[in-house]
């Protein structure tokens, strides 16, 4: 037998159970992968320990994994380099003269989110940083950049190809039993589901609709309007601010500091991606050369077929090195002061870089048969849904509210990813298979039910009251973070009902454009009706 049945529900429950106890992602996970480990040793605690420091040791030992891994930590040192220049700052302080009004500011704030999609806290950190004395001068509320920080930062960064967030859905995904059926590699699947993620799409919508449309509601707009009158934030009723992030400063930086690493990295890696599939269909006998290799396929195909850890790895460390040498060369850093900003940078990433080794592990532990050491979960769960006529098309929802109930309750998506993607891609590959489903409707079907996922950690991460970004998000705003969480939880709820909807109309018909006319149709009807309905004081 190639699993260990009900024994294998263990792993992931517990890791859910803890996470919701103890709020800490990094522990529960451990304890996740421990458990699993004791149950494959037959629960001698000396073997299950052995197993699982090989399990972790080997989760880093892949190419891929260790690959992504360091691109993670260098992106956090490429952060470090941006934030001790103060480059940002000198951005900002060169836009601030063109933004002489509410709307205007607001929309100079999503637009530097969009931006900055590298990581979502260097995105919370400095936008904030150089948009609220800005904001503060056309009486914007504290709590209004609040809100477009926080809305900016998780839903850009699942979105942009180049961040760490999207590279680690990615590393899960390509590990996922059931991924191979799809006939595709992980950066194609996560490019032709972006029209699936309606969560993170439509949170960037609501942003743009609430500062052009000015359909303020609940909380919000009582903040709004007391900072028409000046009063910036309620600290009356929801206590001081939280802190103020601020940069270094310095007179050298320009505003083309901040563009020049960000717009380096896009190119190196777009240059990559086919660069890296060239490369390896160098076989030293029919095909010798660059140019041949080139000439032997298209660059769509060279694209699709890339290993993009490999692309992403060369394109960082490219930006890292010429970065580096530019600021040493403007002199806005010394030696030392660039040893720091690296060190520093990738310091801040190791949390996630620790919850990303963890969600390999309890993955592998989780996904393996059991005659290869792992537990066979996939394969059990595959079994118990297949028999029961489970119908896929629920599947996307009931993946949504589950992910997001996770990663609201433990405030982090990462860690949500780690646990539901290895069980959903099997869970979903079985169903759609086990009732005919052609490689069209599989494939649509897997996108959807990931996208799910993946929209479910990432409004549990944007509402979360212990979220790292939504803390961020109210320091670099300088708001009360009681009054960021109460502002935006209105916004976040409506923009994740609106998202159901089209998770269950797309789950059923498995496309998603019509999926999105429901989505955007309850959304229209509710911001048409929400502010005439939920009425503040004046």
């Amino acid at each position: 037998m190639d699993h260990c049945g009900l024994w294998g529900i263990i792993p992931p429950v517990l890791t859910i159970v803890l996470a919701f106890l103890t709020k800490d992602v990094i522990v529960s996970l451990f304890l996740g992968i421990l458990s699993g480990a004791l149950i494959v040793a037959g629960g001698n605690p000396g073997t299950a320990l052995m197993q699982l420091s090989d399990l972790v040791a080997g989760s880093l030992a892949d190419g891929w994994n260790i690959r992504i891994f360091l691109f993670c930590a260098m992106l956090g040192g490429l952060v470090g380099l941006l934030t001790k220049t103060g480059a940002t700052r000198a951005f900002g302080h060169w836009a601030s003269a063109k933004l002489k009004s509410g709307t205007s500011s607001q929309f100079m704030t999503f637009v530097f989110g969009v931006i900055i999609f590298i990581d979502d806290y260097f995105n919370s950190m400095s936008v904030g940083t150089i948009m609220r004395p800005i904001s503060d001068k056309n009486k914007v509320s504290r709590a209004k950049l609040a809100y477009i920080l926080d809305s900016t930062a998780a839903p850009i960064c699942i979105l942009a190809p180049i961040s760490s967030w999207v590279v680690t859905v990615m590393s899960i995904v390509r590990d996922a039993q059931g991924f191979e059926m799809l006939g595709m590699t992980e950066f194609e699947f996560f490019i032709k589901s972006i029209p699936y993620n309606v969560y993170a799409i439509l949170a960037l919508i609501m942003v743009l609709a609430i500062i052009f449309l000015k359909r303020d509601f609940g909380p919000m707009k009582q903040s709004e309007l007391l900072a028409t009158r000046g009063q910036l934030m309620n600290e009356e009723k929801y206590g001081p601010a939280t802190g103020t992030v601020n940069e270094e400063e310095t007179t050298r930086a320009k505003p083309v500091d901040m563009l020049f690493p960000i717009i380096l990295l896009i190119v190196t890696a777009v240059a990559f991606f086919p660069i890296v599939t060239w490369l390896g269909a160098i076989d030293g006998e029919e095909i010798t050369t660059l140019g041949q290799a080139m000439k032997s396929m298209s660059i769509g195909s060279a694209f699709n077929d890339t290993d993009s850890s490999m692309a992403l790895w060369y394109a960082v460390m490219f930006t890292l090195t010429i970065t580096y040498i530019y600021y040493l060369a403007r002199r806005l850093l010394n030696l030392k002061e660039a040893a720091e900003a690296l060190r520093d940078g990738i310091k801040s990433m190791l949390p996630a870089l620790i919850i990303l080794t963890m969600a390999w592990s309890i993955g592998t532990i989780i996904k393996s048969p059991a005659s290869e050491g792992g537990l066979g979960l996939g394969l059990y769960l595959s079994h118990v849904v297949s028999d029961g006529n489970f119908p896929v098309q629920l599947l996307p929802c009931i993946l949504f509210v589950l992910s997001a109930v996770i990663s609201f309750a433990t405030g982090t998506s990462w860690g949500t990813f780690g646990i539901m993607i290895p069980i959903a891609m099997p869970i979903v590959t079985s169903l759609a298979t086990g009732i005919g489903f052609d490689q069209t409707q599989l494939v649509n079907a897997c996108m959807i039910s990931i996208a799910a996922v993946i929209g479910g950690a990432v409004f549990g991460d944007h509402a979360s009251p212990i979220s790292d970004t939504t803390i961020l998000s109210s320091t670099g705003a300088s708001c009360p973070h009681l009054e960021h969480v109460a502002t935006q939880m209105p916004y976040a709820i409506f923009v994740a009902i609106c998202s159901f909807i089209g998770f269950v109309v797309g789950g059923i018909v498995l496309n998603a454009a019509i999926a999105w006319v429901a989505a955007i149709a309850v959304f229209a009807v509710g911001l048409l009706f929400l502010p005439k309905l939920w009425k503040v004081k004046a």
